[in-house]
This record gives C-alpha cells, structure tokens and sequence, in this order.
C-alpha cells in the first residue's frame, strides 16, 4: 500500500510500508486491531520510520508516523544517490544498496523504495537479501543509510581537508 501525505508544516513525506490485522479470540468471537509500519521522509536527506499498534486502523498509523518523526536520522547524500556501496543487516534480512549514475531512478522492491522514495534519493541500485519481512527489510536499509559516511565529516576526524583525502 502507497500512502503519501504532505504536511503544511515541515513538508514530510508518509509512507505507509504494512498494514497487518490480527485477531484474538475472545469469549464473544474474535476482537480485530492493527499493526501499522510507516516510513516518513522529507525528500530531502531526513527519513525516519516507526511502528504502531491499535484497534483502529488511523490510530495505528498515527501512532507509526509519530515514532517515525521521533527516529528521523540524515542521510548523507551524493548529488540525487548514496556516497558509496553498503550493506546493511537486521536479523536474517541484509539489503545492499549501490550508488546510481544520474538517470538510473530508485531499482528497488517494496520496502526499499518507499525508504528511498521518502528519503529523496533518486538514483540507487539495491538488492534485497534474505528474509522477505518488510519490518525486518526497512531495518537492515535504516542500519545501511546510518553506517554511510559522509566525505566532510570523515576528512574533519582525519585533520585533512576533502581536496587531502580525495585528491
């Protein structure tokens, strides 16, 4: 499912990656709430993503996009791309994402696209490897684009400025 929402406020992207309905019997039948996963991004190097549970369909997804916008990290970025090639794991789920030439668009599945998409990324190859759990899959990209480095703050641990480091 494709849900994207543009707030007035700061301009952030939603994203809504599962919506899960579980059931518990009851003594009087069977009682129905959701689980939501949401990605949130502002297009424009910040994204975060968040769980959230309820009896309600909107509350679930609220409660995601709230603990989406309190876990937003910043994604270094190369033009429209990622710096260089990374691999990230969660559990058994691994995700490599490749840094694309300008043109190439978002090559991803599921999970991986909407990451991208609220991201603001436009040109990265990815591969998903493993488990095919979206929840699990957002987590191994988010342990991906956190683990990037950036070229500035690399050369300013080392002492060096960027001419230095990369000639």
């Amino acid at each position: 499912m494709d849900r994207s929402n543009r707030n007035k406020d700061n301009e952030l992207v939603e994203k809504l990656v599962k919506l899960n309905r579980v059931s518990k019997v009851v003594k009087g039948g069977r009682r129905f709430s959701f689980s939501a996963l949401v990605v949130v991004g502002d297009q424009n190097g910040k994204v975060g993503y968040g769980s959230g549970k309820a009896n309600d369909i909107t509350e679930a997804i609220r409660k995601a996009v709230d603990k989406a916008k309190d876990s937003m990290i910043t994604v270094p970025m190369v033009k429209d791309s990622i710096p260089h090639e990374i691999l990230g794991n969660f559990k058994s789920a691994s995700v490599l994402l490749r840094p694309g030439v300008p043109g190439t668009g978002v090559i991803a599945g599921g999970a991986v696209r909407h990451v991208m998409d609220a991201c603001g990324i436009k040109d990265v190859l990815s591969k998903s490897l493993g488990s095919k759990n979206s929840v699990n899959t957002v987590k191994a990209t988010f342990d991906a684009l956190e683990n990037l480095f950036d070229a500035k703050e690399l050369a300013m641990s080392r002492g060096k400025s960027l001419s230095e480091m990369w000639g």
